[in-house]
């Protein structure tokens, strides 16, 4: 087995990183945020450090691997204690929700239009 400059073997590092993608990309999700805030994880010194850490994954030969790119998004905003203060509340995690909803839905929305637009320039 070989090993990399960090001293895991190749399949360590490749289960580190898979892991590191999926949880990367749960942040994306403003219910989970809600549930690690509410269990105190967002006060932990030792997890701030490690969402500090994963900033790494805004990296374009890491970002290309997230199927929710939106979890970067997040994972910025929760460098910020107010941020991370404010998730531990049900109406904060509803109204994040609730706005990420209304982004994807005007970005559909104007995509279409843009298609639909590009498509006739087409013609």
């Amino acid at each position: 087995s070989t090993y990399t400059m960090t001293g895991e073997s190749e399949d360590q590092e490749k289960i580190r990183f898979q892991i590191e993608l999926e949880f990367v990309q749960c942040l994306s999700n403003p219910h989970y945020l809600n549930f690690l805030a509410q269990r105190g994880f967002l006060k932990d010194k030792n997890f701030i450090n490690y969402l500090h850490y994963l900033q790494y994954w805004k990296q374009q030969e890491y970002a290309a691997f997230l199927k929710y790119p939106q979890c970067l998004h997040f994972l910025e905003l929760l460098q910020y204690e107010q941020f991370r203060r404010e998730l531990v509340n049900a109406a904060c995690c509803k109204f994040t929700d609730e706005q990420q909803l209304l982004h994807w839905h005007l970005y559909t929305k104007k995509r279409e239009q843009f298609q639909q637009t590009t498509s006739m320039d087409m013609k």
